[in-house]
């Protein structure tokens, strides 16, 4: 049983403000206390006072087992925006446990897209539950949704969305939405979009200007300067970019006939793009762009074993260069104690203009137009940095070693690693990029063997040169 070192009588001290409410330790030994005792009253109460997104982060951190418990615990207070901000590698395991009245419920009162995005990654058997859980209209549009290829703006767009017919005024727009039933309005919305008798998309109107403009206006003096219309089937990428670069609040969304049939809101545009930016620094660490702390140890070795073996291959690749000199490095021990440090310096210059140019690539800011102007400009830092390491390393050699020519040798070999660090970490990314590979996952690789190759080479083959 788990005994909380301070367990609270009511609900989490929120301080009188429950605006910057953060889950703390003591609240989850609280709320697992609560589990243990099976007090379901306490436990509705110490959840009460939680965010969706709060809840989600609190199962995933407890075990399963815990996890398991707690859920039946809580019962039928489940909400199904927990689901949706629950991470994916524990959501089908939340839903085998939740009852399928309490999971019918929560899925109802989800928007479209929302549903979309809990089911889309489950197998058929939980798909086919939850589908079951909706009215016909609305498990019509999932479907309808699940048509568009993955990742696409048709996955991502809610289906409910508020159009008017382009010649109506404010006051028509108003008594319409005020006599809607509460079904045919979404949860948030942002605009209403003005159509034209084919149903195509010429305008948006913001909910701002509607309701401070008088009722006799025409809807068509409102519309927004920025207006972009998203095909069903572009990358959700692109429109995640569209939105960051255009400052969007919400888009209409259109068929291959151009006709209006969803729409995409701000918070959807903003959750891919922080997917992809995690992914990218998942990427780049070799562990897999799904890898989450909620994992079994069997998967997350599974996902960084496989890179962790390229880099075997690539070191064993940087230690047949060093082979080559095996003669020097006998003669000459202090090759041996400082080489480590013209890779490893390499290495990180490397790995900081990787850095740099992936983000570039993913943000679209680096391109044909500017590619060779950035080349040129970390070429250049590093062979600065290479200066100055390189005074900094000959004045070690020389003093370390009692030899002015080791120190002209390392001097050398840190400059010339440097300003190949610098052009590989930027063209590695781009080229990779250009062959349809994904920079964030390969370049570090890539990056590495370079520096490591070059750095022993020019530091071992200096040295045979001048010291022998």
């Amino acid at each position: 049983m788990t005994e909380p070192s301070d367990v609270p009588s009511s609900a989490p001290d929120q301080g009188g403000d429950d605006s910057g409410y953060v889950l703390e330790r003591k609240d989850v030994s609280a709320i697992l206390y609560a589990v243990d005792i099976e007090d379901r009253a306490q436990l509705t109460s110490l959840m009460e006072p939680l965010h969706a997104a709060d809840i989600a982060d609190l199962l995933e951190q407890i075990n399963a087992f815990d996890r398991s418990r707690l859920i039946r615990l809580y019962d039928r207070e489940f909400d199904g925006d927990i689901l949706s901000e629950l991470d994916e590698s524990i959501r089908e395991e939340v839903i085998g446990v939740l009852k399928p009245g309490v999971l019918a419920e929560a899925v109802r009162d989800l928007d479209s897209d929302d549903v979309v995005d809990l089911i889309e990654d489950l197998d058929d058997a939980q798909q086919e539950q939850i589908l079951d859980a909706l009215e016909d209209s609305d498990r019509a549009m999932v479907e309808q949704a699940l048509n568009f290829p993955e990742y696409s703006a048709g996955r991502l767009m809610q289906r409910e969305v508020v159009m008017a017919p382009e010649h109506w005024t404010v006051g028509e727009a108003i008594d319409r939405m005020r006599a809607a039933d509460e079904v045919e309005l979404p949860n948030q919305f942002y605009h209403i979009v003005l159509v034209d008798p084919r149903l195509h998309p010429v305008g948006n109107v913001t909910l701002g200007k509607l309701m401070r403009s008088r009722r006799d206006v025409p809807l068509v003096d409102l519309v927004e300067e920025t207006f972009r219309i998203i095909p069903a089937t572009q990358d959700e990428s692109d429109v995640a970019y569209a939105f960051n670069q255009y400052h969007l609040i919400s888009a209409p969304v259109v068929d291959d006939e151009g006709r209006l049939i969803g729409a995409i809101t701000i918070d959807d545009a903003m959750a891919v793009l922080d997917e992809e930016h995690e992914e990218d620094i998942l990427r780049l660490a070799g562990v897999g762009e799904e890898s989450a702390l909620s994992d079994t140890v069997r998967a997350t070795t599974g996902r960084r074993l496989p890179w962790l073996a390229v880099n075997l291959v690539t070191s064993i690749l940087a230690s047949l260069v060093i082979a080559q000199f095996e003669m020097a490095i006998a003669q000459i021990v202090a090759l041996a104690v400082l080489m480590p440090i013209v890779a490893s310096m390499g290495g990180n210059a490397g790995t900081q203009s990787l850095t740099v140019a992936v983000r570039a690539l993913a943000t679209k800011d680096l391109t044909g137009a500017n590619v060779w102007r950035v080349i040129r400009r970390e070429v250049l830092v590093g062979l600065i940095n290479g200066l100055v390491f390189a005074v900094v390393m000959g004045i070690v050699g020389v003093i370390w070693f009692g030899s002015p020519a080791l120190g002209y040798v390392i001097a050398a070999a840190m400059i010339v690693n440097m300003i190949v660090a610098g052009f590989a970490g930027t063209v590695i990314p781009v080229v990779l990029d250009r062959v349809g590979i994904d920079p964030a996952l390969a370049s570090g690789a890539f990056v590495t063997t370079v520096t490591d190759v070059v750095g022993f080479f020019a530091f071992l083959g200096l040295a045979a040169l001048v010291l022998l």
